[in-house]
This record gives structure tokens, sequence and C-alpha cells, in this order.
């Protein structure tokens, strides 16, 4: 993992830190891994050829792995048995009703995604996921995602996600700051 000197320099985000950061954290604690994926991300519950709970990210993108991290930290036990937590996936082409489908379950942790990045000092951006369907309002998804992310900061965040984002906030040296309404 590489050490920052502070908030105000330049910082690098590696996967391999987000690797390294989460598996010390919760590798030994929730026998859950973080792991590079391929093409599409993909949550892989204990099973008889690996005995830990595998969360493979897209491409060994960073943003991916915050993302996917993300839907970790809010499934509950019941899901966090079940290949990539039970939940269908639409892809890229969705129509009107299924991106309204997807968006209701992609506001809490896209905002989670958010809170993650502010502890890294990187940027965040809504996904609305499907270039090729219905038209989407980035706009008014995003103050979505903000309205889940003020619940977390006013409400108190998961306790995993509070975990991950406590040992963010300390290697990055980012605090998180609820950032103002999109």
């Amino acid at each position: 993992m590489r050490a920052v000197q502070s908030p105000s320099a330049t910082i690098v985000h590696d996967p391999d830190d987000l690797i390294c950061l989460f598996n010390a954290t919760f590798a030994e604690r929730e026998n859950t891994v973080l792991l590079r994926g391929g093409e599409e991300p993909l949550y892989l519950p204990a099973d008889g050829g690996d005995p830990r709970n595998r969360i493979l990210f897209a491409h060994g993108f960073f943003a991916s792995a915050l993302h996917e991290v993300a839907h970790w930290c809010i499934a509950g036990r019941r899901r966090r048995r079940l290949v990539d937590y039970g939940y269908w996936y639409q892809p890229d082409g969705r129509d009107a009703a299924e991106q309204a489908a997807f968006e209701a379950v992609e506001a809490r942790p896209q905002a989670l995604e958010w809170a993650f990045s502010i502890a890294c000092g990187k940027t965040f951006r809504v996904s609305v996921d499907n270039l090729d369907g219905a038209p989407v309002d980035r706009r008014r998804f995003s103050r979505r995602v903000h309205a889940a992310l003020r619940r977390y900061a006013e409400d108190g965040f998961p306790s995993r996600a509070q975990r991950f984002l406590d040992a963010l906030s300390g290697f990055y040296g980012c605090d998180f700051r609820l950032p103002p309404q999109p």
C-alpha cells in the first residue's frame, strides 16, 4: 500500500491499495475478500471451491471496487449467502420502467460509493448505466443519490460501511464531508 503524506498531496488511486485496505479490514472478521475481476463485477459467497466470500470488481477499476464494496456493505446476512446477493441485473438498453427499477435499488449503494470516494479524495460521478436505453434524467438521479448520502450522514452509515470509511480516511487522509446537492 502507498502512504499518502497529506490530503493536499497528489493522491494515487491504485486499486491494489483498496484491495489491501478492504482485506485488512474484513478478511478475517467477515471472511470476505476484495479481488480484481473480469468483464462484469460479481459477488460470490463462500462455497466448495473457495471458503471465502469474494467481491470481484470489474476490469480492475478503482470506482468499480468502491461500488461493489458499497453493495456488500448494504447486503444483509441472507443476501450475502447468495450469488450477486440474489439481485437481478438488466444490462444497458433498459426501457423506462427497467431504468426506474435500477435507479430505485442503486441510489443507496451509489450514495455509499460517493462517501467512499470522498474518503479517498476521488471525484465521484453517478452511474445511470444505460447508454443505449431510455433517456435518463441524470440530474434527478444525482439528487436522489445525494438525498440517500445525506440520510446516511445524518442517521449513521451501516457498520461495515463506517469501518471501510474509517480505513479509507485513515489511509488517504481525507475526511468525509457531505458535498453540496448537485
